[in-house]
Parts: C-alpha cells; sequence; structure tokens
C-alpha cells in the first residue's frame, strides 16, 4: 500500500513540476506587469533571429558599425522582481573620415553606459525597440527602434534623452560626446 502511495506521491509531483515550469515560460513580449518572478520571456516565434549579424552605414562623415548579437535569459532586475528574457545587444564601432576609431565598444563591460539592450519588438511595424544607457556620465540616454526594411537592411531611429551634468556626475575632461547617429532613417547594411 505504501510503494503504491509513493509512486502516485512522485507521478502527481513530476506532473505539478512539469506544469510549472511550463508556465514560467513566457512570449518574449510579456508584460513586466505580468510577468512571474523568476519567469522566462523567450522569443518563440524567432522575431530577433533577423536583426543579428554586422551592419554599417555612414553618417556625417563617420562611418558606425554595428555587432547585434542574441543573449538568451538575459537577467533583467527590477525593485520587487527579476526575470530571464531572450535579448538583442548591440556594440558598436564609429570611425572617423579618416579611419580612425573614435569610439568602440566591443570590448566594453556592459554593465553601466555604452549599453544598448532590446526591451522587446513591435511585430505589426517589423521593429525592436532598444534602451540606450547613454555615453560616459549616461549622457544621450535614450530610446533606439531598428525596422527590418529587407534581408540585408534595416533603419535606425534614435530618440536621445537630455540630463543636466555637474561635477558631483560627471567629473571635468570626461568625453561626453554621443558618436551614434542623432537621427530618424539612417540606413545600416549587413555585411
Amino acid at each position: 500500500m505504501k510503494t503504491i502511495f509513493f509512486k502516485i506521491l512522485i507521478v502527481v509531483g513530476l506532473v505539478v513540476n512539469i506544469m510549472y515550469c511550463k508556465a514560467q515560460t513566457l512570449p518574449l513580449n510579456t508584460w513586466v506587469e505580468n510577468t512571474p518572478n523568476n519567469a522566462h520571456l523567450k522569443d518563440l516565434d524567432n522575431e530577433l533571429v533577423p536583426y543579428i549579424g554586422t551592419y554599417k552605414a555612414n553618417y556625417k562623415g563617420n562611418e558606425i558599425t554595428l555587432f547585434i548579437t542574441k543573449e538568451e535569459d538575459k537577467l533583467i532586475k527590477y525593485s520587487d522582481k527579476q526575470f530571464y528574457k531572450d535579448v538583442l545587444l548591440i556594440k558598436y564601432i564609429v570611425k572617423n573620415s579618416s579611419g580612425i576609431i573614435i569610439q568602440d565598444t566591443q570590448n566594453i563591460n556592459h554593465a553601466s553606459y555604452f549599453k544598448i539592450t532590446s526591451m522587446g519588438t513591435m511585430p505589426p511595424l517589423e521593429k525592436v525597440a532598444f534602451s540606450y544607457s547613454g555615453t560616459n556620465c549616461g549622457v544621450g540616454w535614450g530610446q533606439i527602434d531598428l525596422k527590418k526594411l529587407n534581408a540585408t537592411q534595416i533603419s535606425w531611429d534614435y530618440y536621445p534623452n537630455s540630463m543636466i551634468l555637474d561635477e558631483a556626475t560627471c567629473p571635468s575632461g570626461t568625453d561626453t560626446k554621443v558618436y551614434l547617429p542623432h537621427t530618424k532613417g539612417l540606413i545600416f547594411t549587413k555585411q
């Protein structure tokens, strides 16, 4: 009798565990308010995949190269919860007209500034929205939208926010120039 009881208990435990795990995998664009703690927001429809790659554009004499990669299960933390999400990350190089690199974020730890991370997709518009933490001292933080135009081109829209800097928030002599293109509709071509 005890053996049957334990077998039933194990089967019920396994079924509940499987159901619990499945319930924690949610679609990529689930609202944060509707996301349970420690859930996984997954790119189930491969909406992020078409953006992965290396893209180039020229803007005001500078050549900008974007390196877009996908990171699965990136830990996202809020004050009241944390969850995991599939995201796109952008690192970049900006060269001037002489070919000299004026900014390169490929080897920067994106835990602070220069971080460009996708927030979600807008499927009807074929866009991905990114948050940008800004350059040194957070200058230029804002939103970047990428729109897939075709198999080899994306359109770039950058909406920077402003901030007031003083000696307490940003030491004098710090390079606070934003080298990313502050424009809408800039076309990047896949390399």
